[in-house]
């Protein structure tokens, strides 16, 4: 019997955390990271230090070892977590993945490369929009599969269209790779004839995004024990081969929409439908039994500062680090928040590495005076967000760089990073790196690239919210981490924002909130 031609499949993505409290993400911020489209989709997922996230390559790695398949790339678009998307340019993006699909067909199957908590500043569901978009175009019989942030806000929309989906199970984010794996061992299995069947379940809790930890060391993770339940059931005995995935999306609070919400989505094999329902089920009912430990835990800046100065002072005491986590780059946040960086210089603290600041301004400034000059470093003259307040201080410029390096650890990791003029300011006893393309300081080879040794210093401020963990992990375990509570566009602490959107009542920020499986829309 003669074999027919490769499966064409085409590729598409869009990859943004859309925090709806920040200012909206232009063309520039696309271009600044992932802007690939056609064959420039297909060099990236197979070159050595891909820009593109990791899920795209290990789909293309897992595809190619399992046999013939045609990629028919169409537009990869991926940015830095910022505001809602400019409008025009996510109808841009649908313009063209529309019109690459329609030309592509016929097609034997899609994948999505999504992240899940997208906005524009006129929807509040464009990855599900665009998901619809795909299955009207592809019609009913063509496979889709998607992977998704488990910071995703799941709607209906993403999950009726796609046939699997498949979301990421640890925070911090290092199993991306794995997941597109994933995607393409069930893309397989579809073009194969395998039918699907999804469950999916939202509860009225939004996890502040400090207690989405899935590490097993990690102090209290209650997302995780959820995670876990799904991976174990699946597993078992009864359930192998028959459920296909288990995700569980916390979700991304900042969006602000009637989406959000803890969810559940099983998928089964078709027929398995029961067995997809009751684990479902299962997994929800933990999150709800669980809900009072949703509940963030700060340390105010007062008390940081004090264990920093402490620390810098006495030799004996082991070096700490310390999470900005309310102005987190990788939330929305615009890296460039003074409070910690003020307190400890007001404190005096000493032997302490601040990163990353936001501040292409600065950089600039950094690289025309040069190396070892000193000057008034201006923080911030151009920014006028809220909490982005002016700061002066004497500094002096002890490193430069261009801001090109390969992530060495965590999310980062083999990833070709693009930070801009960089710079290392030493102001009083901190020694702050300023960068020109906002990016969160989760991986230390954004310290390293400028010849600073962290292993040396006695502090380490970084502003992310808990994707450092698996960057610094080599220098801090979870017993030397701080996470400070100080304002910022990413604070846990969500009562302290005003809502529009959000489903309410909703746990944490609500009493008397109720939930039960008879709630349930199956």
């Amino acid at each position: 019997m003669a074999k027919g031609p490769p499966p064409r499949i085409a590729v598409l993505g869009f990859s943004i955390e859309c925090n709806a409290f920040a200012p909206p993400a232009t063309r520039a911020d696309f271009e600044a990271s992932v802007w690939l489209e056609r064959d420039a989709i297909t060099a990236d997922a197979r070159s050595a230090t891909p820009v593109a996230l990791p899920e795209t390559a290990g789909f293309y790695a897992a595809m190619d070892a399992t046999g013939p398949w045609q990629p028919v790339p169409i537009l990869l678009a991926m940015a830095e977590p910022n505001g809602p998307v400019e409008e025009p340019l996510f109808a841009e993006m649908m313009a063209i993945w529309r019109k690459g699909l329609e030309a592509a067909r016929p097609l034997d199957g899609v994948y999505l490369c999504l992240h899940g908590a997208g906005l524009t500043t006129a929807r509040e569901d464009p990855d599900g929009d665009l998901c619809a978009m795909v299955r009207s175009v592809v019609g009913p019989d063509v496979p889709i599969v998607a992977t998704l942030d488990l910071h995703a806000n799941v709607s209906e929309a993403m999950v009726a269209n796609p046939d699997v989906l498949v979301g990421y199970r640890t925070n911090p984010h290092i199993d991306m790779r794995e997941r597109g794996e994933e995607a393409a061992v069930h893309l397989r299995a579809l073009l194969r004839g395998t039918r699907t069947v999804r469950r999916f379940i939202r509860l009225p809790i939004v996890p502040p995004t400090t207690t989405m930890l899935t590490g097993p060391d990690a102090t209290d993770r209650p997302f995780g024990e959820m995670i876990d339940l799904g991976q174990r059931r699946a597993a078992e005995s009864d359930c192998a081969g028959r459920i296909m995935n288990v995700s569980v999306m916390g979700g991304f609070a900042y969006s602000d929409t009637s989406k959000n919400g803890l969810a559940v989505v099983v998928t089964a094999r078709e027929g398995d439908a029961e067995e997809a329902e009751a684990l479902a089920v299962e997994i929800a009912e933990l999150g709800w039994t669980n809900r009072e430990r949703f509940r963030p835990r700060l340390t105010s800046l007062e008390d940081a500062t004090a264990l920093a100065l402490a620390t810098g002072a006495d030799p004996g005491k082991p070096a700490q680090c310390f999470a900005d986590v309310a102005d987190n780059p990788g939330g929305g946040g615009r890296g460039n928040t003074m409070w910690v960086i003020e307190a400890f210089l007001k404190a005096g603290v000493q032997d302490a590495l601040v990163g990353l600041i936001n501040d292409a301004p600065l950089a600039a400034e950094a690289h025309r005076l040069g190396l070892g000059a000193r000057f008034t470093a201006r923080f911030n003259t151009a920014e006028t967000n809220t909490f982005s307040k002016p700061l002066e201080a004497e500094a002096e410029v002890v490193a430069l760089g261009d801001g090109h390096v390969v992530g060495r650890r965590g999310i980062f990791a083999g990833r070709e990073m693009r930070l801009g003029p960089s710079a290392a300011l030493r102001v009083a006893g901190l020694t702050i790196v300023v960068v020109s393309n906002r990016t969160q300081c989760a991986d230390p080879a954004f310290f390293e690239m400028l010849g600073l040794d962290i292993r040396a210093a006695r502090s380490v401020v970084v502003k992310s919210r808990g994707h450092f963990r698996a960057g610094f992990d080599e220098f801090f375990g979870n017993d030397r981490i701080t996470e400070v509570d100080a304002p910022g566009l990413t604070s846990p602490i969500l009562s302290r924002f005003t809502w529009k959107r959000l489903p309410r009542p909703v746990i944490p920020l609500d009493e008397n909130v109720t939930w039960s499986p008879a709630d349930l829309r199956l």
